[in-house]
């Protein structure tokens, strides 16, 4: 009986090695392709958050100011968050009443300027002549690219660059960004 030094593999029983790699390559290419979607989605939803957060803050100081403050505004977002005495309902919900309030991958910072002539407002704080409010994001380029603010006129801003913390104004158009329409 003759001794067969080796048998003969069948090339069609598996992959070679280069087939593997080509493998490997493309499932790399595609993973790195959904990251970066990934990435793009999270930071459309932070801004979205953010515009949303700023839109609700705009209304509820709106309210405050016509059922609860004579005018004037709630000082700080806690403020908004405290139900009025007659019908037991809050301007805000009450996870939006941090000062400042970190949601969505931004930071939110509220700050106004305070009357001349102090009085109580129906919730029992001291109400401002008029407000601010900036939106940060908490890893600028992760959590979100653009910047946000408004103010007692409820116009929504937006800058690509740079923040409005430093310079917005508590009425009218901040120096720099646009306006959102």
């Amino acid at each position: 009986m003759p001794l067969s030094r080796h048998p003969r593999f069948n090339r069609s029983a598996g992959f070679t090695l280069v087939e593997l790699l080509i493998v490997l390559t493309i499932v790399g290419i595609l993973a790195s392709v959904s990251m970066a979607i990934y990435r793009n989605s999270r930071v459309s939803a932070g801004e979205a958050t953010a515009i949303s957060t700023l839109h609700a803050i705009n209304e509820a100081q709106f309210a405050f100011s016509q059922l609860c403050g004579s005018q004037r505004y709630a000082p700080n977002l806690a403020s908004l968050t405290a139900p009025m005495p007659s019908t037991g309902q809050s301007f805000l919900s009450p996870d939006l009443g941090f000062d400042p309030l970190a949601k969505g991958g931004y930071q939110f910072t509220m700050a106004g300027t305070a009357v001349s002539d102090p009085m109580l407002t129906c919730t029992g704080g001291i109400a401002v002549e008029s407000y601010q409010i900036t939106a940060d994001p908490l890893r600028p380029g992760l959590s979100g690219i653009r910047y946000f603010a408004t103010n007692t006129d409820r116009a929504l801003y937006v800058d690509a660059t740079k923040t409005f913390a430093p310079d917005m104004p508590e009425k009218g158009p901040p120096p720099h960004g646009a306006e959102m329409k």
